[in-house]
């Protein structure tokens, strides 16, 4: 395992010149901002941040921990800004929760897939109803995978609530198939474009296209009352995530680096990897939340300006 200071070691001959007015540095490094954040692509600039330095150059006083559930330690207080899938928000504001978006982290973008659902080369499924009763794994119940798979299901003639899921981590999955425990795997990236070169699997759907053809996948979330408190540093780290999502849009192959170093996970060359939104826009995450409310997993419509924090730009 490589150490994270041999990380940020690592990423700081990649940082950009960036100048940070004092005041700002003055008002942000006083606060502590435990975040927590998942190991995989759709989270990147939340830990390219810190290999590249942007965190400290904005005098933000960042402690990463890596999780792949981050909604009790938001709510319970012991994260001050978490990376979650769009879906896990809208849940949290649905039970009375009071969690807001402040800044996006990976966009679907229909020309640009990093996601599939992907069956053995020589499995009979042909179709949606084929799954009907099977067993498929996804990384966890709340991630846009699980979500997704159960919207092309449903949209083309299966029936996802006859579906056994099983939560497992993306790069088992296809050891998983050929060993007969799953019967299918709704893979992302970086694990996807390794699993199609073993020549094993084959892939059935692009499921995200059930969502939108584009649609905000995860974001940076808060709670009200941590926005309102500290406007100032939600707004500095908005910013630096913006920063850090054009850095990554423009420099895959540097981004893919780091992402290997944080994850342990190769990055082949010419994987597709995420793309991340540079600004809060409710025309991305409107489809999400109409998804949601379609298949009953909020009980109330949301308006994706609701769901974002005042103390951020959006549009």
């Amino acid at each position: 395992m490589i150490s994270r200071q041999a990380l940020l070691t690592a990423g700081a001959s990649l940082t950009l010149a960036s100048a940070i007015p004092q005041r700002t540095v003055a008002q942000t490094a006083s606060v502590a901002l435990p975040i927590g954040t998942a190991p995989n692509d759709s989270a990147g600039p939340t830990f390219y941040a810190e290999a590249l330095g942007y965190y400290k150059q904005a005098g933000l006083n960042v402690t990463l921990s890596f999780m792949n559930a981050t909604t009790a330690g938001l709510a319970g207080g012991a994260l001050a800004i978490a990376a979650m899938p769009t879906t896990l928000a809208a849940i949290a504001r649905d039970k009375g929760v009071p969690f807001v978006m402040i800044a996006p982290l990976s966009l679907y973008v229909s020309t640009n897939p990093d996601h599939a659902l992907v069956v053995l080369k020589n499995a009979p499924y042909r179709t949606a109803a084929d799954l009907n009763g099977k067993t498929i794994g996804t990384r966890d119940l709340g991630n846009m995978s699980y979500f997704a798979a159960r919207a092309w299901i449903d949209k083309n003639g299966g029936d996802s609530k006859s579906i056994h899921w099983f939560e497992l981590s993306d790069p088992l999955d296809v050891e998983a198939m050929k060993a007969g425990r799953l019967d299918a795997a709704s893979i992302s990236e970086p694990a996807l474009t390794p699993a199609m070169r073993g020549g094993d699997i084959r892939v059935l759907a692009p499921v995200f296209d059930a969502i939108a053809p584009r649609f905000l996948v995860a974001g940076c979330v808060t709670t009200e009352a941590f926005a309102k408190a500290h406007p100032d540093v939600v707004r500095t780290y908005a910013d630096v995530i913006a920063k850090t999502a054009r850095w990554a849009n423009a420099n895959q192959g540097q981004s893919g680096a780091l992402l290997t170093q944080y994850t342990q996970t190769p990055v082949p060359p010419g994987a597709s990897r995420a793309l991340y939104a540079e600004r809060l826009r409710v025309s991305d995450v409107q489809p999400v939340l109409d998804l949601m409310l379609a298949t009953n997993q909020i009980k109330t419509a949301q308006r994706a300006s609701d769901l974002f924090s005042t103390a951020v730009p959006a549009t």
